[in-house]
């Protein structure tokens, strides 16, 4: 049955709103207009904070959403039949772009702030909104028969399909072409009463019955301006009377003109078009560039120009089905083309035509286009002995095709259209076959599906493009328990209670609550993963008691839906409810529904947060789950995956080495992956994907893999064997330019137990296009990283690498199902999994990073302590002159750094790095000259595999460090304690000198001008070597001299 798509809007309640009625209070009532059609709420009467609760809908394209950006109105104001008010009664006004619109049970309570809707008004407060969209079902037009005249004869059927559905109701001729045809509107259903809190709708199109004659007529549209600008700044308050259904008493139909769109109603989209024949709407199409309106993520393959790789030719062949074959049994198809041979799937004979079908299509490499070959295309059965042969017992006939006359084909044309051909020289002497043959490239729709030469037809080697699964943070705040049933012999012992919660393999526990009253509380956050859809999957809750000898006993169990769990975008509370807890030991489900307790718990989807898979260095998304706090993109990065040059062979098939080559790249939550090509150490890919950019401080990650599903069998052992991976780039977004195409060659680097490994290059050609305005982009980096919620309420360091944990597992369990597969070990490398595992080749790599920062520092220092020994007598009389200056004229002081600052960095300009893209570096990684030690140690699992021996010896390794790390950081303790000694009076001589030095100081301060001070201590600091002593400077000693607590140390 026929759908239309609604758009359901749920003005919930308002906040802090402006006071018009001169009394400090207001009337507030809401108008919102979508797509030409208005409807308005009730009135709350002198309220700030007022509470709608209404629930309106809007009948909509199904496409428009996506195709036109339409924008939701929604004008707040304030009653004027309720108190005295000026002209302008006008509390705000509220615009929602389309993006945000979500489908039904994503939906959340979102508090928007009102806007100005002049520029000199003054608005305050914010409106609560649920909206979403819901596809209903169309209801068949009613049954009009009219009895005073005969039925009209219906019209004959169309010929073609696209003309329109069978069940729709018969359209009126249409308008002449002077007339522009205006948009029709969705038939409402049957069932929806018409609501009170609703404007006027504009009439019903032809076709629909008239509305009974007991009711009012609507009022015109095309009403005059002066009407139309009283009916937006004071609408009449909602009719209380109730309207009786059109379709209830149908009349009989007569002729209603079209109707006319208000002219200040701005009406971007059409609305749901149910007629026959279709008539197209005559608008201006937008540009591609306009990214606000696009909605859902698309998870095939982007059209692209193909302009960043390499076109490679390829003969396309689609074989459809045959006809008149002299067979009763399963004919396959040969195709022949530049000594290739291919085979199809055995034909499966259709019931009602008696045909034999395939439609399978085949593509064929080809090095030229203007290479001149002959495609053979033959019908077999049973199938040939060898794919080459030209005849035999089973050819039943073939066609043959001169591959210069095959028709080139390279999109946005036409597939070409399969035709019907006689096949000669065989038994089936009235036997024709449907095909179709055309030379296209990589960018042909029909590319991803055939089988292709280099990919050996493995149904495992095709280009995919996978989406991760939606992920949502599951607070679960437990709060207490009542009513908790206890045997007679613990009734008057201290319980230790706590709740285990468990969500698919995770599993949490509260801490103990201790009680005698059954009545526990804990209080405590327990937050969890879980990934959409929700459609079977449960929250449970299980109340334990921890008995003697550490056994744990059940007391009672709850299990929540979690489709039924709410979901909110902000930091607002979320409702709680008490949960009953059931008897987890019985079976019958009488007993089981025993009452054991209740549970106070409050549960909530957090989509405010965004969910972590990867290192938060290396993220390619910041963007919360929530996709209604979602931002419009930037712009897009395109990605071409040309080839690899020089890969080693991976592994050994029938004694002769061999490689299965593709790569995998992640961006978002989009993954792609390219056709495997079959044993190459040279492949060809040349395949371009494009990612939305929301934030260009992202990283684009590329890995090379090695897959063994070309050469699997079943039930061999190589089937368990994984793909190997042989290397991985990363490409920071921020560092491209815009329009820019960089085509480079980057080494693939992996580091081994072995050590690092170079196992080829990759070519890869990348381009940033900027979508928003250079001031929207430059604005993006003045905004947090991460979404809102990380800083409102912050999650642990250890809680976020947990989550972290889990989230990567979800993932790679989920791409995993996947057809083809994308293994898990693919999706843990390209996630940097593993990242975290303690490395003492990084521990040193970070220390060399840490000394490279505070180099600077360093030679700041050493410039400093040259100056004042007058080593250069030139430096030092100018920086003299400089001390001069900032003192007696302080307010140069900033202006002279910032300056400063901004002629080292135009000066570093100079020396900027002329590298293409930053890659893996692996000198500042230490991969060179590192131990092989320290390697094994670096890729042992957790808990270790390693002997014991082995074991002690990097036991004692890493005891000698953590004595040299114990011993900094008791230095770094004892110059604290040195300071805070100052006033302690631990040393009462020390104190007693230094508390006396602060007053002469200050004494001093106070009769001396401070230049006079800054410039004598200035002086001072760098007079001549020959006025300083040898030793240290009386102010260090004493310093030195100070009391620390490491003598009390044991």
């Amino acid at each position: 049955m026929a759908t239309f798509r609604k758009l359901i809007v749920e003005v919930v309640d308002g906040r802090n709103l402006l006071p018009k009625d001169g009394q400090g209070t207001s009337s507030p009532y809401a108008i919102v207009d979508f797509c030409g059609q208005r409807k308005r709420t009730k009135t709350v009467v002198r309220d700030l904070n007022p509470t709608w609760n209404e629930v309106l809908d809007f009948n909509m394209a199904a496409g428009a959403m996506e195709l036109f950006g339409d924008i939701l109105e929604v004008d707040v104001l304030h009653d004027r039949s309720y108190g005295p008010t000026r002209r302008n009664n006008c509390l705000g006004r509220i615009r929602v772009s389309s993006r945000l619109f979500v489908k039904k049970g994503e939906e959340a309570l979102i508090y928007f702030p009102l806007e100005k809707k002049r520029f000199f008004s003054w608005t305050q407060g914010e409106i609560g909104f649920k909206i979403y969209y819901v596809d209903e079902e169309l209801p068949p037009p009613p049954q009009v028969q009219d009895e005073a005249k005969p039925p009209e004869e219906a019209p004959p059927p169309v010929a073609d399909a696209d003309a329109g559905t069978t069940d729709a109701p018969a359209a009126p001729p249409p308008p002449p072409e002077t007339e522009a045809a205006p948009p029709a509107e969705p038939i409402p259903a049957a069932s929806d009463p018409p609501k009170p809190s609703e404007e006027q709708l504009p009439a019903p199109p032809p076709g629909e019955p008239a509305p009974p004659s007991g009711e009012t007529a609507p009022p015109p549209e095309n009403s005059t301006p002066e009407a139309e600008k009283q009916a937006e700044a004071e609408p009449p308050p909602p009719q209380e009377a109730e309207q009786s259904n059109a379709e209830s008493e149908p009349a009989a139909p007569e002729q209603v003109p079209p109707p006319q769109i208000m002219a200040s109603i701005e009406n971007k989209s059409a609305p749901l078009v149910k007629v026959a024949p279709f008539q197209p709407l005559r608008r201006p199409l937008l540009s591609s560039s306009n990214f606000s309106a696009d909605l859902r993520e698309t998870v095939s393959i982007e059209r692209t120009s193909f302009d960043l790789v390499e076109k490679m030719h390829y003969i396309f062949v689609r074989v459809v089905k045959a006809g008149a074959l002299p067979t009763k049994g399963n004919p396959v198809v040969t195709v022949a083309v530049s000594g290739g041979h291919i085979s199809s799937k055995p034909a499966q004979k259709s019931t009602q035509t008696s045909f034999f079908e395939w439609d399978q299509i085949f593509a064929f490499g080809r090095e030229t286009p203007e290479s001149t070959s002959l495609l053979e295309v033959s019908v077999w059965d049973p199938p040939p002995a060898h794919p080459s042969d030209v005849a035999g017992d089973g050819f039943l006939g073939g066609v043959c095709f001169d591959v210069a006359e095959i028709p080139l084909r390279d999109p946005p044309d036409s597939p070409l259209a399969p035709q019907w051909y006689r096949i000669e020289g065989g038994a089936a002497y009235n036997g024709v076959l449907m095909l179709a043959t055309w030379i296209g490239t990589q960018a042909d729709e029909a590319f991803p599906e055939a089988w292709i030469t280099d990919t050996a037809g493995n149904v495992h080697s095709k280009s995919k493009v996978y989406q991760s699964p939606k992920m949502w943070y599951l607070r679960v705040t437990a709060i207490e328990a009542q009513d908790v049933n206890v045997s007679p012999l613990t009734a008057l012992k201290d319980l230790s209670l706590h709740l285990t919660v468990k969500l698919g393999f995770q599993m949490q526990k509260t801490k103990v609550s201790v009680t005698r009253n059954g009545t526990p509380s804990w209080k405590q956050d327990l937050i969890f993963v879980a990934a959409e859809p929700f459609t079977h999957d449960h929250l449970i809750f299980a109340l334990e008691s921890q008995q003697p000898k550490g056994k744990v006993a059940t007391l009672g169990v709850a299990r929540v839906p979690l489709k039924a769990i709410e979901r909110r975008v902000d930091d607002r509370m979320p409702v709680s409810h008490w949960y009953s807890l059931q008897n987890p030991n019985m079976e019958d489900d009488e007993k089981k529904s025993s009452y054991k307790g209740r549970v106070h718990l409050r549960v909530c989807f957090d989509g405010g947060y965004h969910v972590m898979d990867e290192a938060a260095h290396v993220s390619s998304d910041f963007r919360p789950t929530a996709r209604q706090l979602w931002k419009p993109p930037i712009g897009t990065v395109e990605l071409g995956i040309i080839a690899c040059t020089n890969l080693p062979p991976m592994k050994t098939i029938d004694g002769k080495g061999a490689t299965d080559a593709y790569a995998v790249a992640k961006y978002g939550p989009k993954w792609v992956r390219t056709r495997t090509v079959s044993d190459s150490l040279d492949p060809k890919w040349n395949e371009q994907y494009t990612w939305k950019v929301y934030d260009p401080c992202t990283v684009l990650t590329v890995g090379v893999f090695d897959s063994y599903a070309a050469f699997q069998v079943d039930g061999s052992k190589q089937a368990t064997y994984p793909d190997l991976r042989m290397g991985k780039v990363r490409i920071r977004i921020s560092t491209l330019q815009t329009g820019r195409v960089y085509r480079n060659r980057y080494p693939l680097l992996l580091l081994s137990p072995g050590g690092k490994k170079q196992m080829g290059e990759i070519e890869l050609a990348v381009r940033f296009v900027r979508a928003a305005h250079t001031l929207d982009v430059l604005h993006v980096y003045s905004q947090p990283l991460l979404p809102l919620m990380h800083h409102i309420k912050p999650l642990g360091m250890v809680q976020q690498e947990m989550l972290r944990t889990t989230a990567t597992k979800i993932v790679s369990d989920h791409l995993s199902r996947s057809e083809p597969p994308l293994r898990r070990e693919i999706v843990l490398y390209m996630l940097d999994a593993d990242s975290q595992s303690f490395s003492m080749r990084k521990v040193r790599a970070n220390w060399i990073r840490i000394i490279n920062v505070v180099a600077g520092v360093v030679d700041i220092v050493r410039w400093i302590d040259d100056t004042r020994s007058w080593k250069n007598p030139t430096a030092t009389i100018l920086v003299h002159a400089l001390l001069v200056l900032l003192v007696w004229f302080p307010d140069l002081i900033f202006p002279t750094l910032f300056f400063y600052v901004f002629a080292i960095g135009a000066w570093n300009y100079r020396f900027r790095s002329r590298e293409p893209l930053p890659h893996f570096c692996p000198k500042m990684s230490m991969v060179d000259a590192v131990d092989r030690e320290e390697l094994d140690e670096e890729f042992d699992t957790l808990p270790s595999n390693r002997s014991p021996e082995k074991l002690l010896v990097r036991y004692d390794k890493l005891r000698t460090l953590g004595a040299r790390v114990q011993t900094v950081l008791g230095d770094a303790a004892t110059q604290g304690e040195r300071v805070q000694a100052l006033v302690m009076w631990r040393d009462p001589r020390a104190t007693g000198i230094f508390v006396g030095m602060c007053l002469v100081v200050a004494v001093v301060m106070y009769l001396v001008p401070s230049k006079m001070v800054a410039m004598a201590g200035g002086f001072y600091y760098m007079r001549h070597p020959m006025f300083r002593d040898r030793g240290p400077s009386p102010a260090f000693n004493f310093f030195r001299r100070l009391p620390s607590l490491s003598d009390r140390m044991m």
